[in-house]
């Protein structure tokens, strides 16, 4: 009996041993979970304030980054000038509690534009971008915030420039030159005309300022207020300047196009055999359609690329050949209708001249260049590109044949290939234009040697000479 009570005693001492111990567990687990909550803030975040430009100026793209902001309240970002503070932005978050630890949350990235345009008072000098990461804190801890910065230079003053050149008379679908002076601040100066680009150069010598840029008004223009001489620095300052004297208008001219069922059962199969970037619509006349506009278009963006990429020296030495002996059968910029069983299914703009003599007829090289493009192309067929420099180029298109290879250089009246009617051809021609920077302009001019004395030659002087008789120009690399 003493026995069974004293082995009671035991396991009775025992069990509140073991009780004592729990509670002491399940208290010292609520205060490290009290000191947890009162104190835990989570890790500080990552943040980085850079941009791509140099300086601060007309609109400078600021990217702030923030690496797990799961704990963040609040990001603000600030540009900060001596004693002005400037809001650029603000972002309000929701914090994840912070015994989450296992949850990550994805970076947080802004973009604020600094500059002229978007602070008011801004001034030459310094200037700090300031990102600031205000973190959630705990019951009885408010951690400080992350700040992150970049100072940056703000130069305000677009470049210098200045017209040269003088009379400068321009046609719609018309090429011209300016010559002008730039600062050394210069990154980017060219012309802009309307939605095209037209890149300076510089002239031959030792002034390093002195630059020319080839230009020309679109074909659609009706007239040259979007013509500006622009200068830009490597902060987005611009200078722009209107310097076109002269804007002769040009009528337009309209035509219209039978589509016949032979025509589209001759051009369709072989365009979509050489053009595996257009889908087959299901219809010969739905096919004829995507050609003759997204394939179109897919081939100007080509020559636009192409002439992004001209040679930046002038290549050819003597006035342009038209094709010899030939009857233009369609001219420059016609607004054309398609029609279709009587009814009008399309509407497009012929941006070239379209000449005809016999068939397979030999086709000159309009001047001496290098071939850029010598294939299948398109709309155009069998077709050769050479680029003459500094952005022009002639096209010729709808060949039968092709003699030359691209990389080539050609004479004046070498023969590139025979004629044909390849691509979206009626009949056996040649479709040609000339183009700078990738935009048809006008033929005419170009084969017009008093043309180019007195709208090139007068201006560019030592870039551009004529030979001995005055018809034919002769250039000179830089």
């Amino acid at each position: 009996m003493v026995r069974d009570r004293t082995w009671r005693d035991r396991r009775e001492r025992k069990g509140a041993g073991c009780l004592v111990r729990a509670l002491l567990l399940i208290v010292a687990l609520g205060l490290i979970a009290g000191g947890f909550a009162a104190f835990w803030t989570g890790s500080a975040p990552a943040v980085t304030v850079k941009s791509p430009l140099k300086g601060i100026g007309r609109k400078t793209p600021v990217q702030v980054r923030i690496d797990d902001p799961g704990r963040l309240e609040k990001v603000r970002v600030e540009l900060v000038q001596g004693a002005d503070v400037t809001p650029l932005a603000e972002r309000v978050l929701t914090p994840r509690p912070a015994w989450a630890v296992w949850q990550k949350t994805e970076p947080l990235e802004l973009t604020v534009q600094v500059g002229r345009d978007t602070v008011r008072g801004l001034r030459t000098g310094d200037a700090t971008v300031r990102a600031t990461a205000e973190r959630a804190g705990a019951l009885l801890r408010r951690p400080a915030p992350v700040v992150a910065e970049i100072k940056l230079p703000v130069r305000l003053a677009p470049p210098s420039l200045g017209v040269v050149s003088t009379q400068h008379y321009v046609a719609q679908g018309g090429s011209e030159v300016v010559v002008y002076r730039v600062g050394e601040t210069a990154v980017r100066d060219g012309v802009r005309s309307a939605d095209w680009w037209f890149p300076g150069f510089p002239m031959p010598g030792n002034d390093k300022g002195l630059r020319f840029a080839l230009y020309a008004v679109p074909f659609d223009a009706t007239d040259a207020a979007g013509v500006r001489l622009v200068a830009v620095d490597d902060v987005g300052n611009e200078a722009s300047v209107a310097f076109v004297d002269r804007f002769f208008p040009k009528p337009v001219g309209k035509d219209t196009i039978q589509v016949s069922d032979a025509f589209l059962n001759r051009v369709v199969p072989e365009i979509l055999g050489n053009s595996p970037e257009v889908p087959d619509q299901g219809s010969l006349l739905a096919n004829y359609l995507k050609i003759n506009g997204d394939l179109r278009r897919q081939n100007a963006r080509t020559l636009r690329e192409m002439g992004a990429k001209s040679t930046p020296r002038f290549l050819w030495n003597q006035a342009f050949l038209p094709m010899q002996n030939a009857a233009i059968t369609a001219a420059f910029a016609d607004r054309r209708t398609y029609v279709y069983q009587d009814k009008p299914v399309d509407q497009q703009v012929h941006l070239g001249f379209d000449m005809a003599s016999v068939e397979r007829d030999a086709i000159p090289s309009s001047n001496r260049g290098v071939v850029v493009l010598a294939r299948y192309f398109g709309i155009y067929g069998n077709a050769v590109v050479v680029d003459h420099g500094y952005g022009l180029q002639s096209l010729y298109g709808h060949l039968s044949s092709i003699e030359v290879k691209e990389g080539q250089t050609v004479e004046r009246g070498q023969t590139l290939g025979r004629s044909g009617q390849t691509g979206l051809a009626g009949g056996d021609h040649l479709h040609f234009t000339m183009m700078l920077q990738g935009l048809s302009v006008t033929p005419v001019e170009w084969w017009d040697g008093h043309w180019i004395q007195d709208r090139l030659v007068r201006k560019l002087g030592p870039a551009l000479r004529l030979e001995r008789g005055g018809q034919a120009p002769q250039a000179a690399a830089n």
